[in-house]
């Protein structure tokens, strides 16, 4: 998988997880994945969509011009179907910003939180003496983000806390700007978790680097 951030990009995202740790009083794992599903359907969808125009247009021609109708004709009209299906369902492997087209958002909003729901525990962000750790995932295929707090930290993040947050980034993450994006979710945690308790910043019980994974 080619680095999506740069090492300056790296280096400023984890000063900052550090900083807003710090001042919150909470443990925060920044994570991004390529894409949290195969989704193996959307080039059967884009090839239905294709067979389908091309069929419509041999269709329409062949109402328009009925004489030219022939054995031959039929032949070409099938090829020409079977070719357009073919050529989107290409496309659709190839082309991210096309497959996307043929993506149902709740089926990829599900993928992505579960994906999250693995990093979590896969990344222990549990692990913390007073269960206040927290995920931010960014799944760049779906452009869709994903926050995830641990038991101690649900109050301080209730669900519309958490859309305040996610809707600081979602613009980045469609511009493709994942180091701008993953910095606006951390500028947003600072705003809607206000400072943490007293004694609260201790030692640093998880690791302040990104997190970058290519995904399913």
């Amino acid at each position: 998988m080619k680095p999506i951030l740069s090492e300056q990009e790296r280096q400023r995202l984890d000063k900052r997880v550090a900083e807003v740790e710090a001042r919150t009083g909470t443990q925060i794992v920044l994570a991004f994945v390529s894409r949290s599903d195969v989704y193996a359907e959307l080039p059967w969808k884009a090839f239905a969509l294709g067979a389908g125009l091309a069929g419509l247009a041999t269709t329409l021609l062949d109402l328009l011009r009925p004489a030219w109708s022939s054995s031959h004709t039929i032949l070409l009209t099938t090829t020409a179907i079977l070719a357009s299906g073919a050529a989107c369902s290409l496309l659709c492997t190839t082309v991210p910003g096309f497959a996307r087209i043929f993506l149902d958002g709740f089926r990829a909003e599900t993928e992505v939180r579960q994906y999250a729901e693995s990093l979590f525990l896969s990344r222990q962000v549990f692990a913390t003496e007073q269960r206040r750790g927290v995920l931010l995932l960014v799944s760049l295929f779906e452009h869709k983000a994903v926050l995830l707090p641990d038991s101690g930290l649900k109050e301080r993040l209730s669900p519309d806390a958490q859309k305040n947050v996610l809707a600081r980034l979602t613009a980045r993450i469609a511009d493709g700007n994942i180091a701008a994006a993953l910095e606006q979710g951390l500028i947003g945690l600072e705003e809607v978790m206000g400072a943490g308790p007293a004694g609260a910043a201790g030692k640093n019980e998880l690791p302040d680097s990104v997190v970058e994974e290519e995904g399913v």
